[in-house]
């Protein structure tokens, strides 16, 4: 028995969006920068990357110029 005899048909799985009405848009261009965690540093990015964590700030901080220049 269909519980929803007047409910139109779901759309097929290759027409729905990715992205959820109403949500941001991933970002396009790379914001990395570094972030602190105990005495450990790390980059980090908009899209999701993340660094190894370092004790060294620079380090950090050039992984972070990397993955933006990539």
């Amino acid at each position: 028995m269909d519980p929803h005899p007047g409910a139109p048909p779901a759309p097929e799985p290759e027409t729905s969006p990715l992205i959820r009405p109403g949500a941001q848009e991933p970002p396009t261009a790379h914001a990395a920068s570094t972030t602190e965690r105990g005495s450990f540093c790390l980059a980090v990015c908009g899209c999701g990357w993340r660094g190894p964590s370092r004790r060294s700030r620079d380090l950090a901080r050039r992984d972070a110029a990397e993955h933006g220049a990539a």
